[in-house]
């Protein structure tokens, strides 16, 4: 197979798929409300296939909202929604999944009652339960320590355990793009730094990712692309290693002066 270079962060050129130019998931003028609340206002965005891409912006700016309204939690009352060709605009969530879409929310949601292995199964609903051993041990060998506690409950991990199996889990439907939403929320620095390395091994395997995180110097580091939502509305796009430069990025979300 041939290849396209695009570019990664810091200008290094990075081997991508060739014909791979109609995104894989597109928004296009999105608009989502809860009820009376407009909180997508008309979002436009792309991620490529093989692509990790990042929504960065302050709390409120719709970022989670975003991932909901890909993942068919919400639906947009305007615009479109479409995921390899085809508008899933109103497509129900749980039939999503059996698209390829994952979707690791926020606050992680893992099973406390259940045992690691049992929230991996879970993750596998939409599967042959007889065929997710490979995928079992492919989220082990990512996550060696929940190899260590495959019986414990999910309730008894630490926040980072919880989090490495709230990213298993979505891993189990076999997605071909990952939505994480804020993955380091509540980790401590040296766990943050092992959840991206993670994130980037999960993205060199194949998986397509879309990123919503806090930590935008982490984010964009990893990123090939980023969007900037403020309000609802998407302010500022461009590769990742532009946008770590830009003025208005660094002074508002790179903590500088």
């Amino acid at each position: 197979m041939t290849s396209t270079p695009t570019t990664e962060p810091g200008g290094t050129p990075v081997a991508r798929p060739a014909g791979t130019t109609e995104p894989m998931l597109l928004l296009t003028e999105v608009n989502t409300y809860y009820g009376n609340i407009h909180a997508l206002q008309g979002v436009t965005l792309e991620v490529g296939s093989g692509e990790i891409v990042t929504l960065i912006g302050s709390n409120g700016a719709g970022k989670t909202t975003t991932l909901k309204t890909i993942s068919g939690m919400l639906h947009p009352r305007k615009g479109s929604v479409t995921f390899e060709g085809k508008d899933i605009s109103r497509t129900p969530a749980h039939e999503l999944v059996r698209q390829g879409i994952g979707h690791a929310p926020e606050g992680r949601r893992i099973f406390a009652r259940m045992t690691v292995l049992e929230n991996l199964q879970m993750g596998a609903f939409t599967r042959d339960q007889k065929t997710i051993g490979p995928d079992i041990d492919r989220v082990m060998d990512l996550f060696p320590r929940l190899r260590e506690r495959t019986h414990q409950l999910g309730g008894t991990l630490s926040g980072g355990e919880q989090q490495m199996l709230a990213i298993g889990r979505a891993l189990m439907s076999e997605p071909r793009v990952l939505l994480l939403d804020e993955p380091s929320l509540g980790l401590a620095p040296i766990l943050v730094q092992q959840v991206f390395e993670k994130i980037k091994e999960i993205n060199g395997q194949g998986t397509t990712v879309l990123l919503v995180e806090q930590n935008a110097l982490q984010a964009l580091s990893i990123a090939h692309r980023g969007y900037v939502l403020q309000t609802g509305n998407v302010v500022l796009t461009g590769p990742a290693g532009d946008l770590i430069k830009n003025e208005m990025v660094r002074k508002a979300y790179l903590g500088e002066d």
